[in-house]
């Protein structure tokens, strides 16, 4: 099938079930689909919403976003996970404003070229802001498309992706970009979906190969296994006489690059030692259980009182200590939110 009848098909179907209510779709400027996009990068729309209505009411525009701190981004990413994604949107919007006056540049090459932004993400806010057509291979098109064309492989593979990337051009329609690029991603989300998929309703089912040959199953192959590591490590509630909270920035890479935690020895560092705790009298808490994509942590946590380090005192640069109004603004790794909210609201601390 051609990509023209393909196309019409779709976006027929499109206009009678596709998602025309999406936040970023209303107003639809290039500055919030950028933010949708990379919000997006896997991360399911349900979870996304909340955080971007928050997210644009707080940084309307670029150059709101461009005189923020890190501090202030993260802080409203906090949860949301992946959190480079949130430091890029930060540095794209300050190279946007010293270089392209404010704005998003508008060709696909110029913004795959900032920090976070790649060939399919780029081409997905070229088609959305100015209702182009262009390619884009979400994890949602490339399950169409592998299934449609009957395409073997992980499609993460170089190989199979460069395949996809060349079908999908072929099945590009000649106008109504924006449309498009929403029905394939809804497609892929509400009917070709990983399990379960509603075959029977789809558009496009009586030229999908997959459904065709009545193995919709095997397509996409799946990735191969990730080896999951384990990591067991403590980390230290300390509070100073007024209940404020001891809290250091992680380093900007690595696992919860740039945001504010609990002082930690997952550097292998003992840590009682390295803030001079040895003589305070530390109860332990229950164990936490922690899922990163790689990574399984077992979090042992404990709780004290110091007053070694008097308040407004900064032990390290990167430690500083927060009151009960100021931590729950931070950027805040999900786990020591969860520690905090737990022990120090519960015990009124």
């Amino acid at each position: 099938m051609g990509g023209t009848v393909f196309s019409s098909q779709l976006l027929d179907w499109w206009d009678r079930h596709g998602r025309k209510d999406l936040p970023w779709q209303h107003p639809r400027s290039a500055y919030r689909v950028w933010v949708s996009e990379i919000m997006l990068q896997q991360t399911q729309v349900k979870t996304v919403i909340p955080y971007f209505h928050r997210f644009v009411r707080r940084f309307a525009d670029i150059d709101a976003l461009a005189a923020a701190s890190e501090d202030e981004v993260l802080a409203l990413w906090s949860g949301l996970g992946y959190y480079a994604r949130a430091r890029n949107l930060l540095k794209t919007a300050r190279i946007c404003q010293q270089d392209h006056d404010g704005d998003l540049p508008q060709t696909p090459g110029k913004l795959a070229a900032l920090p976070g932004i790649g060939a399919s993400t780029a081409n997905a806010i070229y088609s959305q802001a100015h209702d182009k057509t262009a390619v884009i291979l979400d994890g949602n098109v490339k399950r169409v498309l592998a299934r449609y064309l009957a395409v073997p492989g992980w499609p993460g593979k170089s190989s199979v992706h460069k395949q996809l990337w060349q079908a999908a051009e072929g099945l590009l329609p000649q106008d109504r970009g924006a449309d498009y690029t929403q029905a394939i991603m809804d497609l892929g989300a509400t009917l070709c979906t990983r399990t379960n998929p509603g075959c029977a309703d789809c558009p496009v089912n009586r030229s999908c190969k997959a459904y065709g040959s009545d193995s919709v199953a095997k397509f996409p192959a799946r990735r191969p296994r990730i080896k999951i590591s384990k990591k067991s490590f403590q980390m230290i509630i300390l509070t100073d006489k007024e209940g404020k909270v001891l809290l250091e920035k992680r380093p900007p890479a690595g696992i919860w690059g740039g945001l504010w935690s609990l002082p930690a020895d997952d550097d292998g560092t003992p840590l009682q030692q390295r803030l001079g705790l040895e003589d305070v009298n530390l109860r332990p808490l229950p164990g936490l259980q922690h899922q990163l994509t790689h990574v399984q942590m077992t979090i042992n946590p404990l709780i004290g009182r110091s007053e070694l380090l008097p308040t407004g005192v900064e032990y390290r640069p990167d430690q500083r200590w927060f009151g009960q109004q100021e931590w729950p603004h931070l950027g805040l790794p999900k786990p020591v939110r969860q520690l905090l909210e737990t022990h120090l609201e519960s015990n009124g601390t």
